[in-house]
């Protein structure tokens, strides 16, 4: 198993965030990358639909020989890493919002929290809120269009710092000093939000916590790779492929396959 792939999927191009600060932290290990790129967004699909899909990805991951499984998706994490986590036997490592890490940094017990629509609902982000942050005051906002920005390949333009102030608003305004990503897309903005809000409020996200979380768990399982050169790196999308934005992320090859 040692040389098995890690297999990582999104619905679309933000888990690539994670990817990149894996690469950097394992770089002999075979990755394999899916965009769900069909089905995306997955923020405004009911939950049956993400677990479908999920599981759906998973076992195409699983018959790739994949020793370990990332859910680089908020969204999917929420809404199906219970699931995942009986039907498919190798590891499975989820995304979940910085909840329990932003009310320890929080010193005015206000966080912000910047999500799609299908974490916000799911019934495990309620139920870390309940569990770390019961005596924090917590402001939530769906990330109105900024997946589409992302996945365009926008994140510097100057449209999208207008779509943020319009979307960052509501947690400025409660003077929030902490402000969660609970979407995988929205730490390629981590730049721009730094820009728009006060010196003060600190941008959460839980990539770090994951790619330690990953390498934790690999060495655990003794299933590390041992080889000591650059490992590859696939990728592959269930929708169209348009060449130019995947090479936005410096990505040159993909494939496009049925899942």
């Amino acid at each position: 198993m040692n040389d098995s792939p890690i297999g990582i999927f999104d619905s679309g191009l933000g888990g690539v965030y994670i990817l990149k600060k894996l690469v950097k932290k394992l770089p002999c290990e075979n990755i394999i990358y899916v965009a769900d790129h069909k089905h995306i967004p997955y923020g405004k699909r009911t939950k049956k639909e993400i677990q479908d899909r999920s599981l759906a990805i998973s076992n195409w991951l699983l018959k790739k020989k994949c020793k370990l499984i990332i859910v680089a998706c908020n969204t999917a994490t929420t809404n199906a890493i219970k699931l995942l986590r009986k039907k498919i036997e190798i590891p499975i490592i989820g995304v979940e919002p910085a909840i329990k890490p932003a009310t320890k940094k929080s010193v005015s017990k206000k966080i912000g929290v910047l999500a799609t629509q299908g974490t916000l609902k799911s019934e495990l982000f309620n139920n870390t809120k309940s569990a770390y942050a019961s005596d924090i005051d917590v402001i939530m906002q769906i990330g109105f269009g900024l997946v589409n920005i992302v996945e365009n390949g926008e994140a510097q333009k100057f449209s999208t710092e207008q779509i943020l102030t319009k979307n960052l608003k509501i947690l400025i305004d409660n003077n929030v000093d902490t402000i969660v990503l609970g979407c995988t897309h929205y730490s390629f903005l981590i730049p721009t939000i730094k820009k728009l809000v006060p010196k003060k409020i600190k941008i959460l996200d839980s990539t770090k916590a994951v790619v330690n979380h990953t390498k934790n768990v690999l060495y655990k399982e003794s299933v590390l790779t041992k080889n000591l050169w650059k490992g590859q790196v696939s990728f592959y999308s269930t929708g169209k492929i348009k060449k130019n934005i995947w090479k936005k992320f410096d990505i040159d090859n993909v494939s496009k396959i049925k899942i």
